[in-house]
């Protein structure tokens, strides 16, 4: 291996190490902080959305198929259906746009 990959290995491994590390060393009392302990209950959703968001985009062949089954998905969920049903729609709506678009 050439050393800068080495480097970088050795960097993302102390980055990574860190961050699970020095919370459990660090903090031993519970958080009391209500707006730290609110930001720390969102960060797991907020990342899943990042993540999420654009691969729903361009997952297609059409954007506006990836667009139109997020608003589809959107909705759905806001009207109370359930994982499976939402991701259902989602699924049909793509289908059925990218048959019609290609």
């Amino acid at each position: 291996m050439r050393p800068s990959i080495v480097a970088y290995l050795a960097v993302m491994s102390a980055v990574t190490l860190g961050t699970r590390i020095l919370p459990l060393t660090l903090i031993r009392r519970p958080i009391t902080n209500r707006f730290l302990r609110s930001f720390l209950y969102y960060v797991p959703y907020v990342t899943l959305a990042v993540m999420t968001f654009p691969a729903i985009l361009s997952a297609t062949d059409s954007l506006l198929a990836g667009a139109t089954a997020l608003v589809v998905g959107i909705v759905a969920a806001w009207l109370g259906a359930s994982l499976p049903q939402v991701a259902a729609g989602c699924c049909g709506v793509v289908f059925a746009l990218e048959l019609l678009l290609a």
